[in-house]
């Protein structure tokens, strides 16, 4: 095993040293101008994605003033453009990025809701999947994972993340980057990662797209960071820098955060790229006073590739000229780009990923379309399910009611780039598979507001005989499913909503159709947490179902219909209402903790300091039960472990599966720790009837955090433990962490 290890070392080391040696070589032979063309990232005319394009940028592929190339795809296109790249002097090879979200054709649910299947494999096998359609139809570099912890959901990009907890962020970011980058990077069936938006991006002000962000750095360091850094530790290749500042400078001209953090704290290797014309809002945002300036904070900063922006390449050499920049940085971002292109073979066969027979072969095939049914399956969530009126049976007449219950384009959601709507299955379309008995009305326009419906793309129809249909279809039903809540346009990007509530249009359907007296069932499509009160009080059962991609309406079906069991948990808390944002689990107590007996306690005079739907939660169509929370000791030395244990039991009528979640607070301790914080959880399957021991196992690695020095330590004293199926139903027991 030895010799095998030291062969395989020896054989790295000859790779690695061949590797510098080429790629120093070139970088010898490079002008100027040809190096600065390396840090030069421009989009193609085939999918716009940002506010403007540069129109002559295959001139720029020609004259070898551009590096790399986003928006564009297909094995014929990718290697009509290549082509170019291989027309220039040095014939480097254009490296070739897109927004590879939740899928690239077979589409995913939005990262959202796939969150909340907790499933780290299934995660890590969608981004394999995706990596590997991407890699087969011209593409080298995923714009993904986003990791921005986010605990405001106006924000439409919470659709995008994974939700408000930093420890399961950080699951999730490794899982993306093994999932798209695999063991090896050579293997053509593997995409670049790139961990987003770096960094604090999901903290801005008023959830406001593109706003600020001003935070501590222990609120930094503690919850915001973190999954950052698991991705770079898991061996993402790239980072994009976000639009926001840190601590006053915007960050893609922060050095301490590109540099001092990123490069030297965290050893990060790979190179880094901004956002869209990043470099370039530096002006408005105050920092610099122009291009000029911007190019050389920008590069002096730690960013190597400027997307779309165009200053390296009209700024750099002037710099240069200027001798306020240095050649060496320069080179130092080119060669890490030139190092990710050799490491994904491009300098051997620059068309190794333009195969069109591959392509043919692997996308949309139907292994991968069966995942994206089954992952569309597990992120939904049940969050009421009142008389057990779900699931339906199969020989009820069943009513489809709202503008969401045909609607292919919503489906695959936001950030669904290469996907194909037209292929995708809406729930009219699944039920009718199924084959129950099944009538469709629209009932209403996705709102009633000219003006949004106009930024959506959408066409007002007769609002009196819209409802009028709905009544009708309602009253010759057994039963009424609502399909309401956000086109896919009302969540992603440069989408952020003050009323994150349904669309009055909708409202006032539902309140129509409850009058019928029919039996209601609300499926929710939506890509960030809504305010749910009304329909909580008035509907019997709910269903989350977000945008759940290619297979979409087969997997809602299969959920209605009781062909699979609800097993989603929450990663994101639903507010009552808006007056209640930010609001997240692992809050901080105050001096004057709420006490309803006491008015000068914190809290609110028209709602209770809760949620409607805490973190983690979801319902089943079985009934779990917990037996109480056993120990395996009340202390625990630093260097010891303890264990914690629970009994599961599935005492309902259905199979099913239950995510049992572990929770830890720090009661004192020199800084104000969270009331509970998710430290692990254990996903599992149960037949009715069945029971099983599950155990955590707690080490002292699970109760650190950034003391007032801020270094990274435990400190003894009281912690509890709590177990249960969301972070507001939980057993709660005390052990001592001894120094």
């Amino acid at each position: 095993m030895k010799l095998i290890l030291a062969l395989f070392l020896l054989i790295a080391s000859a790779a690695q040293a061949q590797q510098q040696r080429f790629l120093t070589a070139l970088l010898q032979r490079m002008t100027l101008e040809e190096k600065i063309g390396q840090l030069n990232l421009l989009t193609s005319d085939m999918d716009v994605t940002g506010p403007f394009m540069k129109e002559n940028y295959k001139q720029d592929i020609l004259s070898g003033a551009c590096g790399a190339i986003f928006n564009a795809y297909t094995p014929q296109y990718t290697r009509m453009l290549q082509d170019m790249a291989m027309k220039t002097r040095l014939k480097i090879p254009l490296l070739f990025g897109y927004d590879v979200i939740h899928g690239h054709k077979t589409i995913f649910p939005i990262p959202l809701g796939e969150a909340c299947t907790w499933d780290m494999e299934l995660m890590e096998k969608t981004a394999r999947i995706a990596a590997e359609e991407a890699s087969a139809d011209g593409l080298h570099w995923t714009y993904s994972p986003m990791v921005d912890i986010a605990r405001d959901p106006r924000w439409g990009r919470v659709a995008e993340g994974v939700g408000e907890d930093t420890w399961f962020g950080e699951q999730v970011a490794k899982a993306k980057v093994r999932g798209y980058q695999g063991t090896d990077l050579s293997a053509p069936n593997t995409v670049l990662a790139c961990v987003k938006h770096f960094a604090l991006y999901g903290a801005i002000e008023a959830g406001r797209d593109y706003n600020t962000v001003d935070m501590s750095r222990r609120q930094m360091y503690q919850f915001y960071l973190p999954p950052y850094k698991s991705a770079v530790q898991a061996g993402a290749a790239t980072v994009m820098t976000s639009f926001n500042e840190v601590d006053g400078i915007p960050a893609t001209g922060n050095h301490w955060l590109l540099t001092d953090l990123l490069r030297k704290e965290w050893g990060f290797k790979g190179f880094v790229v901004t956002d869209y014309t990043s470099i370039n809002e530096m002006i408005p945002h105050g920092i610099v006073k122009n291009e000029y300036e911007a190019a050389e904070l920008a590069l002096k900063a730690g960013v190597d590739m400027d997307m779309q922006g165009s200053v390296y390449a009209t700024q750099l050499k002037k710099l240069v000229e200027d001798k306020k920049v240095p050649v060496k940085l320069i080179d130092d971002a080119v060669m890490r780009i030139l190092e990710a292109k050799y490491k994904l073979g491009l300098f051997q066969d620059p068309y190794r990923y333009c195969d069109t027979q591959r392509a043919a072969k692997v996308i949309m095939n139907g292994e991968f379309l069966q995942t994206a049914r089954e992952t569309a399956q597990k992120s939904i969530v049940l969050l009421k399910n009142e008389g057990q009126l779900l699931p339906l049976k199969s020989n009820q007449k069943i009513a489809l009611i709202g503008p969401l219950g045909d609607a292919q384009r919503d489906m695959i959601g936001n950030w669904s780039a290469a996907g194909d709507f037209k292929k995708a299955v809406t729930l009219l379309q699944g039920l009718k598979a199924a084959g129950v008995n099944v009538s469709y009305a629209q009932g209403s326009d996705i709102s009633a507001d000219a003006q949004l419906m106009g930024k959506l793309g959408l066409q007002p129809g007769d609002a009196d005989k819209l409802l009028q249909e709905a009544l009708e279809t309602a009253r010759a039903a057994d039963v009424v499913v609502l399909a309401l809540g956000e086109s896919q346009g009302m969540s992603g990007e440069a989408a952020s909503r003050s009323d994150i509530g349904i669309p009055d249009a909708q409202k006032r359907l539902m309140e129509a159709v409850l009058q019928t007296g029919k039996p209601l069932v609300l499926a929710l499509f939506n890509g960030r947490p809504m305010t749910l009160e009304w329909e909580n009080a008035h509907i019997p059962a709910i269903l989350e179902t977000w945008f759940g991609g290619s297979q979409a309406g087969n997997a809602i079906a299969d959920v209605l219909l009781g062909k699979f069991n609800p097993s989603g948990k929450l990663t994101m808390t639903f507010p009552r209402n808006t007056g209640q944002i930010p609001i997240y689990y692992n809050r901080k107590n105050t001096g004057r903790p709420m006490d309803a007996n006491n008015k000068y306690t914190s809290k609110y005079l028209d709602v209770p300091n809760g949620p409607l739907f805490p973190f983690g939660f979801g319902l089943s169509y079985t009934t779990f039960t917990y037996g109480p929370v056993s120990l395996s000791a009340r202390s625990m030395a630093m260097n010891g472990t303890l264990r914690a244990t629970v009994t599961v039991s599935n005492t309902g009528n259905f199979d099913g599966y239950e995510t049992v979640q572990l929770y830890l607070r720090d009661v004192t301790a020199s800084v104000n720790r969270p009331l509970q914080e998710l430290r692990g959880f254990k996903k599992i399957f149960l037949r009715k009837g069945e029971r099983r021991e599950v155990s955590f196992s707690i080490s002292v690695d699970d109760l650190k955090f950034y003391d007032r020095d801020m270094q990274y330590v435990a400190e003894p004293g009281e912690f509890r433990v709590q177990i249960g199926p969301n972070s507001r139903d939980v057993q709660e027991v005390a052990f001592d962490l001894k120094p």
